[in-house]
């Protein structure tokens, strides 16, 4: 399901902000992009989304802009003796040097630092705002999915509505074929073998037969129906039923024996590729 989450939080670490895209896809497909000091979670933030998604492609951005306003500055003593050693040995071999500037040492690599945050605490916040945007992605998928449940059981039932209306038509249009090949038969000659005639009804009656299909259609509704209404993930269920309704329209429509039947199956296939593109939207 198409859908976009962002959650973001201000740390002692910096501002968290984490944004989850996800697309239409066959399966549940994860690509992440993390913050350096992060990337050791995304064994654990791919289990995450495995729980809470069951299909889509999924973009999880982390970022972790980090301040240092509020660490305190920590100073390597040692290497801060060093830089003033060195400084003092160039003092005396050169008068003309001037005494060291201190803001100047402080920068130099080494002499000050500000202390790294604490791993666990880093990730435990991580997580937290993950969790959150994971969440409103979630529930937006889950919006998205009930209108197309809405949607797609609409068309469904329209779909049974089809397949009732062919199934009315049927006998009369099987005895109007049979009624127009009479009419030609008798126009090319009097002298008619009524047995073959017979066969050659039978044969037309029977290679032109949709009942099969049409209970098959029937099926197929009655089932999409059910897994419509059956809890947890339908989506990949669905498509292949939309298949298999294909399947059935198109043979209806190579069957066809009159405009009423065909303008039907057309109508059948219309509806079905209608709720294909719904179903794949759906998880």
């Amino acid at each position: 399901m198409t859908a976009f989450a962002r959650a973001g939080a201000s740390t002692p670490f910096g501002a968290l902000v984490v944004e989850l895209r996800s697309v239409n896809h066959r399966y549940l497909d994860c690509h992440f992009k993390l913050a350096d000091e992060l990337r050791s979670l995304e064994p654990a933030l791919r289990e995450r989304l495995g729980k809470a998604l069951a299909r889509g492609k999924v973009d999880c951005l982390v970022r972790l802009q980090a301040t240092t306003a509020d660490r305190p500055l920590e100073l390597d003593r040692a290497r801060l003796a060093q830089v003033l050693d060195a400084c003092r040995e160039i003092a005396g071999e050169e008068d003309t040097v001037a005494r060291p500037d201190p803001l100047a040492v402080l920068q130099f690599p080494g002499v000050a630092r500000t202390p790294a945050p604490a791993e666990d605490d880093l990730a435990s916040a991580a997580l937290a705002v993950f969790d959150e945007a994971l969440a409103s992605l979630a529930d937006t998928r889950t919006r998205e999915g009930t209108q197309l449940h809405r949607l797609v059981a609409e068309r469904i039932d329209a779909v049974a509505r089809e397949v009732d209306a062919v199934r009315e038509q049927l006998p009369a249009l099987r005895e109007q074929q049979q009624g127009r090949l009479r009419q030609r038969l008798a126009e090319l000659t009097e002298s008619l073998d009524t047995d073959r005639l017979e066969q050659e009804l039978a044969y037309l009656a029977q290679k032109t037969d949709v009942d099969e299909e049409l209970d098959r259609l029937d099926a197929h509704v009655a089932e999409v129906r059910r897994v419509l209404d059956a809890a947890g993930p339908c989506g990949r269920r669905l498509d292949f039923l939309m298949q298999e309704l294909n399947r059935e329209a198109n043979t209806l429509s190579a069957k066809s024996i009159g405009i009423a039947q065909t303008q039907g199956a057309i109508e059948l296939k219309v509806l079905i590729e209608q709720m294909r593109e719904q179903v794949q939207n759906i998880e």
